[in-house]
């Protein structure tokens, strides 16, 4: 293990200064924390924005649907554009109930199970957008105090190499080598602690929307089944 020479006492305590005398692994793992650190950041406020977004889009498209507009109509309105939420979910399922009748759907059982498995895949894929990327936020949660920890011991076995060579234990001398190990794990408490709170946060935040879009979804369907009744079953 590569060996480092003592500070001279008085040596400067700043963290440039700490992170510049540290050994070539344990600024490996300063700089892979804090690149997980601004990551993390960044994901961060990428979700809280899309969260918002979708919450409006939620708003604005329950108004929509419940303000009594024909459902041909809100899905002609719809077909052609990028929709998300409970926009893809309608559009899913009223393109599966539109290829249905285009092909003579006798089978009303047959026929809702086709559209709940649209929304439901539709339903799938929205929450798959929302919950990406959380993995890593989890990760760095769980992982980058060890990852720090890791750090902090390779410093402190490889100041203590350097104490034992130099045969000097004065607390003036020891003290920066021991501050540049344990900054290796403030490192990796400044980026798990953020990653911590945000998972949980965005965790509950994509299970509030994922819960009102389910339930659109049910009520979706039982207007769909309603109308299945009322046009394939006296055909059948």
């Amino acid at each position: 293990m590569e060996n480092i020479a003592l500070a001279e006492p008085g040596a400067q305590l700043s963290i440039w200064a700490l992170f510049m005398q540290a050994s070539w692994v344990v600024k490996l793992v300063m700089i892979g924390l804090l690149c997980a650190s601004v990551w993390t950041w960044a994901i961060i406020v990428d979700k809280l924005v899309a969260y918002a977004r979708m919450r409006l889009s939620l708003n604005r498209f329950e108004q929509v649907f419940w303000s009594g507009q024909s459902l041909e109509e809100l899905y002609r309105t719809l077909a052609d554009r990028k929709t998300t939420g409970m926009g893809a979910i309608f559009v899913a399922a009223m393109r599966e109930w539109k290829k249905s009748f285009e092909k003579g759907a006798k089978s009303p059982l047959g026929l809702q199970t086709r559209i709940d498995k649209a929304m439901d895949l539709a339903l799938t894929r929205e929450m798959e957008k929302l919950e990406g990327r959380l993995g890593f936020l989890a990760t760095t949660g769980s992982a980058a105090p060890f990852i720090g920890l890791f750090g902090t011991v390779i410093g402190i076995m490889t100041s203590f190499q350097a104490i034992a060579g130099s045969k000097n234990t004065s607390l003036a001398v020891v003290a920066p080598g021991i501050a540049e190990a344990l900054l290796a794990t403030a490192i990796g408490l400044l980026a798990a602690i953020p990653a911590v709170i945000a998972y949980n946060k965005l965790s509950s935040d994509a299970s509030k929307i994922a819960v009102r879009m389910e339930g659109f979804s049910d009520e979706f369907s039982a207007i769909l089944s309603r109308q299945i009744d009322e046009k394939v079953a006296p055909k059948a």
